[in-house]
């Protein structure tokens, strides 16, 4: 296994270790199933009168997708509405203790308002009396009194427009209590009509669903959840702890209001109403209290005010503990959604550990088929090409097998993989069509590192086949010695499907070469050509019977039995003598050796020497049929 190899194996298996924590630790229960032991009740409130936590409420209801959320959203709905009933009974009663202080605005709108009302009066009071008069008397007189009957209508119709345009200015500068409160019933009827229209509407369940991508997705939405969640139980519990302290300022004004009134402290406790506070007071001046009329007019006034107060402390109780249930109901669900967010967390954790596995397997598998393949005995170039096929297959399983756990399976299967077919092979048309050659050069008649090809007119060794391109060691032409160029050469492997190349270091590797030699004029030239022709036939007997061998078994046609491999000699005249040529079988990488052989001994019979008996290399053994 090379360094790189180890170092990514001891990072995987670190990864690993501290996944499997993360797996175990986010797989336990921790008690959620016992989340809902009890029925819990909740609240809700703000400043007085204020919706904002009931629109609160019916938007976290479009974010509860599971049955056990929409029963809590439902129970925070529904004190939301409970608590704003209280609300706004507080408010009522607020406005009829306490009217609010009016305005200079407000006040000369109230004196045009009452000095308008009592015009109204007046006038109203001459109709009648002018009706009843005229009912009595004729003649002249009765003309009279219809004429002023006519104008005393016509001033009670102009004071009734000023009357109501004094209230409405009124209404406008907020010196109505009245029409406060008829704008606060209002309020509360469209409030409850907004919860009382029927079943709230819940989102569908969202399923599980799988790869890494959509679990992120998914965790992501719960995480704004809760989010919103935690918020509205943030409002929930500042709005408990501002009724209860305007509960307890309440209260202590009440006491102090006691204090500064001794007469009207043994009479005036919590549940004590009105009509009791008054009957109190006039026992007390019966028993011989000494006071004025307006000082006791004073005492009842306060005995009112304090009991009218004392009446809004146990709302202000209620709207507390409203807040504090609701409080509740949003942490139970925030906790809900913990328990599916550690179970999606749970979920990718398993799906990086599927990951982390594969590259461990993939990393130990490719070391372990090395060394398998390293000790059998077949040949160096299949060695090398089950190699590279195995590693580049386990590889190509690998990522596929981890995009499957990233992304998921795809919804429409058919569709995504058409579309994303079409799409890769026009994009990676050259990158798919490479590929493809290389898959036909690693079959029988590829190539292989360290074969003598020639691609495209060049020649050289290969020494390096990729998935996508093949290198070459450039060498020249096979006309040439093979001494290499020093250039490296790259062909993109789609020249394996689109061209063609030539192999010569496997079997067919064999060419015809020719010798031809002058004899001189003058001489007889046939004893000459038949002991060159018997030289060349004994030096390439073995290749030629290798040759037709290797023909006949790669064709097993019949027509190739009538081809002859023996050696052709041809003679022509030229200028000074005889030419003779020679043609015979050789492999390309032995025909220089060979042609050399064989000038040397053609060169001793023309000098007169003995002839040489020439000996080819020696044939490799014949493939076993």
């Amino acid at each position: 296994m090379r360094t790189t190899q180890k170092i990514a194996s001891g990072a995987l298996v670190v990864v690993l270790v501290a996944t499997i924590y993360g797996v175990v630790r986010t797989g336990r229960d921790d008690g959620a199933g016992a989340l809902r032991k009890s029925k819990v009740v909740g609240a809700a409130g703000g400043p007085l009168v204020d919706q904002t936590e009931l629109q609160t409420a019916q938007k976290l209801a479009q974010l509860a997708d599971k049955p056990d959320e929409q029963e809590l959203s439902k129970e925070a709905i529904r004190l939301v509405d409970h608590e704003l009933d209280l609300a706004f009974e507080g408010a009522r009663r607020e406005i009829a203790a306490h009217p609010p202080a009016l305005s200079t605005k407000a006040q000369e709108i109230e004196a045009r308002l009452d000095k308008a009302q009592s015009l109204q009066k007046a006038d109203q009071a001459l109709v009648e009396q002018l009706t009843a008069a005229e009912a009595k008397v004729s003649g002249k007189a009765k003309d009279a009194l219809d004429d002023r009957l006519a104008e005393a209508k016509a001033r009670l119709e102009s004071d009734e427009d000023e009357v109501d345009d004094a209230t409405q200015d009124l209404n406008r500068a907020g010196g109505d209590a009245k029409a406060r409160l008829e704008k606060l019933d209002e309020e509360h009827k469209a409030a409850s009509a907004e919860v009382d229209k029927g079943v709230q509407k819940y989102p569908e369940a969202q399923p599980d669903q799988f790869g890494l991508v959509h679990q992120y997705a998914q965790w992501s939405w719960l995480h704004q959840k809760q989010l919103a969640l935690a918020q509205a139980r943030q409002a929930a519990e500042t709005a408990a702890t501002a009724l209860t302290s305007r509960h307890n300022a309440l209260d202590a004004q009440i006491e102090a209001a006691k204090q500064a009134s001794p007469d009207l402290a043994g009479h005036v406790k919590k549940g004590v109403t009105a009509s009791d506070a008054s009957v109190g007071a006039k026992a007390g001046a019966g028993a011989g209290q000494s006071r004025s009329h307006e000082e006791s007019s004073a005492a009842v006034a306060r005995m009112k005010q304090i009991v009218a107060d004392q009446k809004g402390l146990p709302n202000l109780d209620r709207r507390a503990d409203y807040e504090r249930q609701l409080a509740a109901v949003y942490s139970e669900w925030s906790e809900l959604v913990s328990v599916r967010q550690r179970a999606v967390l749970h979920r990718a954790l398993q799906g990086l550990l599927i990951i982390i596995a594969i590259g461990l397997v993939g990393i130990f598998f490719e070391g372990w088929l090395g060394k398998l393949l390293g000790k059998t005995k077949l040949d160096r170039r299949q060695v090398e090409t089950l190699r590279t096929v195995t590693r580049v297959s386990v590889q190509v399983g690998a990522v596929l097998l981890i995009l499957l756990v990233i992304l998921g399976l795809p919804g429409q299967l058919g569709t995504f993989l058409g579309l994303a077919g079409a799409g890769l092979t026009v994009a990676l048309k050259d990158f798919i069509v490479g590929f493809i050659g290389w898959l036909v050069l690693m079959g029988k008649n590829g190539i292989r590192l360290g074969d003598w090809v020639e691609i495209n007119g060049v020649t050289g060794e290969v020494v390096e086949l990729g998935m996508f391109h093949t290198v070459l060691l450039e060498t020249g032409n096979w006309t040439d010695s093979g001494h290499p160029t020093g250039r490296r050469v790259t062909f993109t492997n789609s020249f394996a499907i689109e061209g063609h190349y030539f192999n010569f270091s496997t079997s067919g590797q064999w060419l015809w070469d020719e010798l031809q030699v002058v004899l001189p004029a003058g001489q007889d030239p046939y004893p000459m050509m038949d002991a060159i022709q018997k030289q060349v036939q004994e030096a390439t007997s073995n290749s030629a019977k290798e040759a037709e061998r290797e023909w006949l078994g790669a064709t097993g046609s019949r027509d190739m039995r009538a081809i002859s491999v023996a050696p052709a000699i041809s003679v022509k005249p030229v200028v000074g003598g005889i030419e003779v040529a020679v043609r015979y079988i050789t492999k390309a990488n032995e025909r220089y050796e060979l042609r050399s052989k064989l000038y040397q001994a053609i060169v001793k019979m023309l000098g007169g020497k003995e002839t040489a008996r020439i000996s080819a290399p020696e044939a490799p053994p014949a493939p076993a049929r």
